[in-house]
């Protein structure tokens, strides 16, 4: 993949820039030593690497609005990051660009249970939201597998899910308002603690937007209460396509689990080898969650398991205490980590409709053939978020190259399916030239308008989302 190639007349004011960026941050808020920025290279797209001008971590929205503001000034490209936990490579630096990174942000702002709203700095990892609030009964929906680590900043740029989006939504449906710092240092308040804002909807131009537009600082967020409870059931079929067909069926019936997510076996034996969580020995598994009070959960669980039984599963099996119930998402939450110890993977997150599951794993199947790399597929199936890992060896030479064009054509067949290029995810540098194959020209451009008016010299996020050939000729002229 083509990266940016360095600007030497930007890299010429490395000095002053940083000399005004010291009188900004405290000392432990700017990185200039290259040992220390070597941690910032790469996210978790690992395959790509490039050492930034610096890196800053400001700890408040002053600092931010008054680091952007010099950057702004010199012409110095700022690229956002919330933990690194990005699998796109959306917080993939440039040589002559800043790291603004949010993990000094992690102050609670403030907590309304009357109004069920938490304001959060968005340095503050996801799973960190509801460790604010659970012990007063209520949760932060959106559950990316990476909730440990991820920061809701990253979650915000990126729209994340998780496993329990079926039911409650993505970042996007479950985001308030936020406050935001535009390139040029001006900070603007968008939304607020109620449902609906006046105008246009620029909140959600806001969420999904990779760091294009500006720098969120502070976000509220919307909490729920616990439900009353909540069980699993594994369903293990013979196939990956008997499975698709089994979810598909599911969501026909008009029942609404929190979660339905599917692991085959290559996935299946790696989580059960890490976390031990009982997972039968099959081709692919569903973990079909549902909630409420004990008879509605009954209620759910029994119209399931008959719809299951039509597609004569090998295994099914309902949990039988919480303490199961933890080791069953303990495993799948696993699932990324687990496999990363067995092999190198490329992790894709294209979205397709639900009805198309059975063919797109079949046919999934059938390239992992046609290019010699195995795949192991683990996805939110409830809302058709797939999640393919394509196995590969870094180390010989060919390899990498061989899996990103396999990467791309089951993205370019989740797009001929009705689906899109992301679901999770983002575009960052993995997808930007495929953006093609999703829209028509008129439509990037009208993309790249808006991108104009939050950001006229094209210096936030530089060479993510949008094909380096138009982005470069956008930021040149």
């Amino acid at each position: 993949m083509e990266m940016p190639k360095p600007n030497p007349v930007v890299m010429s004011k490395r000095a002053r820039v940083l000399t005004r960026l010291a009188e900004i941050l405290p000392s432990e808020g700017l990185i200039v030593d290259e040992a220390e920025r070597r941690a910032y290279e790469c996210d978790a797209l690992t395959a790509y690497r490039c050492l930034p001008l610096a890196v800053a971590l400001p700890s408040t929205t002053d600092e931010v609005s008054n680091m952007l503001r010099v950057c702004h000034e010199e012409g110095v490209p700022v690229v956002p990051r919330g933990a690194g936990t990005s699998l796109a490579g959306g917080a993939l630096p440039t040589e002559d660009s800043i790291i603004l990174g949010v993990a000094r942000l992690r102050d609670v702002v403030e907590v309304n249970y009357p109004d069920r709203y938490i304001r959060v700095q968005t340095g503050m990892t996801n799973l960190a939201v509801t460790g604010e609030v659970e012990d007063d009964g209520f949760f932060y929906a959106p559950d990316p597998s990476s909730q440990l680590a991820c920061a809701i900043a990253g979650n915000i740029a990126m729209n994340s899910g998780g496993a329990h989006c079926l039911k409650y939504g993505v970042t996007t449906n479950n985001l308030l308002g936020v406050t935001m710092v535009m390139m040029d240092g001006s900070v603007v308040e968008l939304g607020g603690a109620h449902l609906d804002a006046a105008g246009y909807d620029l909140l959600g131009l806001i969420c999904g937007s990779e760091g294009q537009l500006g720098i969120v600082t502070e976000a509220t967020l919307r909490i729920l209460p616990k439900p009353e409870g909540a069980r699993p059931v594994l369903m293990g079929f013979d196939s990956n396509e008997v499975a698709g067909e089994c979810v598909s069926d599911i969501i026909k019936a008009g029942v609404l689990p929190v979660a339905i997510e599917f692991m085959d076996r290559p996935c299946i034996r790696a989580c059960e080898d890490f976390a031990k969580a009982g997972y039968p020995d099959c081709e692919a598994l569903l973990i079909v969650e549902v909630e409420g009070s004990e008879a509605e959960i009954d209620e759910q669980l029994g119209l399931i398991k008959q719809i299951a039984h039509h597609h004569n599963p090998v295994e099914l099996r309902e949990s039988q205490s919480e303490e199961e119930s933890k080791k069953i998402w303990l495993g799948r939450k696993s699932a990324f980590g687990a496999m990363g110890q067995i092999n190198d993977y490329m992790c894709l997150d294209g979205t397709i409709p639900v009805s198309s599951l059975p063919f797109v794993l079949r046919r999934i199947s059938e390239m992992s053939k046609e290019f010699g790399l195995d795949v192991a597929n683990v996805f939110h199936a409830g809302d058709g978020n797939m999640h393919p890992l394509i196995l590969f060896d870094a180390n010989k030479p060919g390899d990498l190259e061989r899996c990103e064009a396999f990467g791309a054509e089951i993205l370019k067949l989740c797009v001929d399916a009705g689906g899109c290029l992301t679901g999770e995810h983002g575009v960052g540098i993995e997808k930007r030239d495929l953006m093609n194959v999703q829209y028509a020209p008129a439509d990037l451009e009208a993309q790249m308008q808006v991108k104009d008016v939050f950001d006229p010299r094209w210096l936030l996020n530089p060479a993510k989302v949008f094909p380096l050939d138009v982005s470069a000729a956008r930021r040149a002229a």
